[in-house]
């Protein structure tokens, strides 16, 4: 007979908000497991962007872990990013610097997945089991009796946090949030060396070509001298209009006026992988009884930026703060747990919902490549976009009308 595991939390996935979530028990000292069906390192397909949120945030977890983030070696620094409208008309967007150094960086995630993953290997709160998938999952009365497939692996836990991805059978089954392709992105990477023309300064660059609206082409400067080079599309658009995203991918790089010239001498390192990126363009129940779902398992990927990492990282350390006042009241409950839900749609709520506003205005060219404009000219609108990227308290802004004012007039 197989022996169950008890403790009061499982945390089902070790990806960013998954590690987050534990890293922050860790720190209130609450013991946790954490349980991912891969063996690490691993890779994971995605932009490979880590925004000043995420340096932030693991500073705000432990700043000995933003310390050895800072240090690691295999990441380019980065210091903004580049807005390039359909028109061509681009707009720079500094990042705050922190210690007078980057605040934001490029990593791929083989590398920066397996750096939380080593994190937590350092902590002795954290039992990690890698390597194990966790398929059934059964609320009872003193928690819920979580296995893998076989039955082999049994955890029994007071609070279960879902950190397993987009394609994460709980959030299906249990909390009922599906697929919806108007608030889902279908996107491409690829790993280029020789990129031509990459920004001194490492900025991540987000093209809005007309020929891929409402979508866009990326690229994010790697070491040594690669870049991830990558399209997103809503699926929406995808299916409607039964897109090839890998030759529209092809034929950007071969038939751009300007890109072209940039990938001329261009590899092609490894294979083209496809994903799914589920947006934050939809206001969702985030828990219930005994369950919190955080990071893309949630569906927190910003609409505009596609972004994923830092409201990863976000929603992990929430869900531990919540798991802690859950924890000290002996409550488990979705009314206990809606507080979650509460502080997620209050502290990332406005900054989604800005980021859907402007996934909406790229459909209209004439109006993005306005903003554009505007933007060249205009500190406010810098700085509101420059709050996607760092943490910064955007919501008090949001709600003085002074603020658009100042954006719509002041040129300062």
């Amino acid at each position: 007979m197989n022996t169950i595991k008890e403790t009061a939390v499982c945390i089902i996935g070790a990806g960013p908000a998954g590690a987050a979530a534990a890293l922050q028990l860790h720190q209130y000292n609450i013991p946790c497991i954490v349980v991912d069906k891969a063996i690490f390192p691993r890779d994971k397909v995605c932009g490979d962007g880590l925004s000043g949120k995420v340096l932030s945030i693991l500073n705000n977890i432990d700043p000995a872990i933003g310390e050895r983030l800072q240090a690691l070696q295999d990441k380019e620094d980065s210091w903004g990013v580049t807005f390039i409208a359909s028109n061509r008309a681009s707009l720079d967007i500094a990042y705050k610097p922190v210690n007078n150094g980057a605040a934001g960086f490029v990593c791929k995630r083989l590398v920066f997945d397996n750096f939380l993953v080593d994190e937590m290997k350092r902590c002795g709160n954290i039992e990690l089991l890698e390597g194990k998938a966790i398929d059934k999952y059964t609320l009872q009365e003193n928690g819920y009796l979580l296995s893998d497939a076989s039955g082999t692996l049994q955890i029994r836990a007071q609070l279960v946090i879902v950190a397993n991805g987009a394609h994460s059978g709980f959030t299906k089954e249990v909390a009922g949030i599906q697929m919806e392709p108007k608030h889902y992105c279908a996107g491409l990477r690829a790993y280029y060396k020789n990129v031509k023309g990459l920004h001194p300064k490492g900025h991540i660059e987000l093209h809005f070509l007309k020929s891929l609206l409402p979508g866009y082409f990326w690229i994010f400067p790697l070491p040594n001298g690669e870049a991830n080079v990558g399209v997103g599309i809503l699926s929406e658009i995808v299916r409607k209009k039964k897109l090839n995203l890998k030759k529209m991918l092809q034929d950007t790089l071969e038939n751009d006026p300007l890109l072209k010239d940039r990938f001329a001498d261009a590899v092609l390192v490894d294979k083209v992988d496809g994903y799914g990126l589920p947006l934050g363009s939809k206001q969702r129940n985030l828990s219930g009884e005994r369950y919190m779902l955080i990071g893309d398992a949630g569906h927190l990927i910003d609409p505009f930026t596609g972004e994923g990492i830092g409201n990863a990282l976000y929603s992990g350390r929430f869900a531990a703060e919540q798991a802690k006042l859950a924890i000290a009241a002996n409550n488990f409950s979705a009314e206990q747990l809606k507080a979650y839900d509460d502080v997620i749609h209050y502290k990332l709520g406005p900054e989604l919902k800005l980021s859907t506003r402007l996934q909406k205005l790229v459909q209209r060219p004439w109006l993005f490549n306005y903003l554009m404009k505007l933007g060249m000219g205009n500190k406010q609108l810098r700085e509101l976009m420059s709050c996607m990227f760092y943490e910064l308290d955007l919501r008090k802004k949001l709600t003085k009308p002074s603020f658009y004012f100042k954006l719509l007039f002041n040129r300062a």
